[in-house]
């Protein structure tokens, strides 16, 4: 019987206070909430997340960067820019959050489950070397990426971004090796303005930056098409150790900061492609870190809808609200 893709999560996840901020508490609170009455808590292994050491943020970002964040917050809190905010608990909040993306990759390549989906907060994958932006402070799934190369042996990672903002952090972590092949699916125009087409990478890391801009209005057609015919060839050719995914839900066609027309059932269908490619190419490893996703209901239904295609459950119908 396939074991069922676990879960990270934890109210100490809540302690980054945004206040009324797009990126809120509420929104684990809600996927939580909403998981239980869907009966998708049951009979899996929910795991409490551990913190990161300075050192293994430092995988990915400048120590003075590091540094600054804990000052920062330790001295009360301030926005690093005009999206950007940094509270009080915000330091020990994002190293819980990169954490729990390196304790799910080592979950995962210890045997322990095939799958591991993690909710963490603050989200990352806009957060560069030495800044913190577009809601994110430390680069979760660059971190975990890093940590899977230099600490557990493995030589190609793949990681799918398919929030509907550019993953340009991500980006620029893995722009000039082969070690990572990265894909951005992303509206364009939109924030932060990079992932145009000829961003492909440079030196070793020439062609291994594949970005996907799309047209406003795109829909569930119009991904599925590009994740078949250039995903899906491109993972088969590079055949990945392990597949990492920045799964942002905010290509809903209700999310207030984009203006695409995915559903729910668009993302079972791409989620449902992820979780066979890992089983064809590294052996059934995946991990997906929550991104952005700002309405509520868009978010929880696509969530529910993410691990019902990971589980090989029939896609969603209506539950409990």
């Amino acid at each position: 019987m396939d074991i069922p893709t676990a879960l990270i999560l934890s109210d100490r996840f809540r302690l980054h206070d945004t206040g009324a901020h797009p990126e809120n508490a509420q929104r684990l609170v809600a996927i939580e909430r909403h998981l239980h009455e869907c009966g998708l808590m049951n009979e899996r292994a929910v795991l409490d997340p551990e913190p990161a050491t300075p050192e293994d943020i430092a995988l990915v970002h400048d120590p003075e960067y590091i540094r600054f964040i804990e000052h920062i917050a330790h001295a009360g809190g301030a926005y690093l820019d005009s999206d950007t905010y940094v509270s009080p608990l915000t330091y020990e909040t994002a190293m819980l959050a990169a954490g729990a993306a390196i304790q799910a990759v080592d979950y995962v390549l210890d045997g322990a489950a095939p799958r591991v989906f993690v909710f963490p907060r603050p989200p990352g994958h806009h957060a560069l070397r030495r800044q913190g932006m577009g809601f994110c402070i430390f680069n979760n799934i660059a971190v975990a990426a890093r940590h899977a190369l230099e600490r557990r042996g493995l030589r190609r990672v793949a990681i799918i971004d398919w929030d509907v903002h550019h993953g340009n952090g991500t980006q620029e972590a893995f722009y000039d090796t082969d070690e990572v092949l990265f894909f951005s699916v992303h509206q364009w125009p939109l924030f932060p303005g990079t992932g145009h087409r000829d961003e492909e990478g440079v030196a070793y890391g020439q062609s291994y930056t594949v970005n996907l801009p799309l047209p406003p209005g795109s829909d569930d057609a119009d991904y599925a098409r590009v994740f078949d015919d250039v995903i899906g060839p491109r993972l088969i050719e590079y055949a990945p150790d392990l597949i990492l995914v920045s799964a942002g839900f905010d290509a809903h066609r209700d999310d207030p900061l984009a203006l695409m027309e995915v559903t729910e059932r668009g993302f079972y269908g791409i989620a449902r492609r992820v979780r066979e490619w890992a089983d064809q190419l590294s052996e059934g490893r995946l991990v997906l870190l929550l991104e952005g996703g700002y309405n509520q209901r868009a978010l929880v239904r696509s969530v529910e809808a993410t691990i019902r295609a990971l589980d090989a459950l029939p896609a969603p119908e209506e539950c409990a609200e």
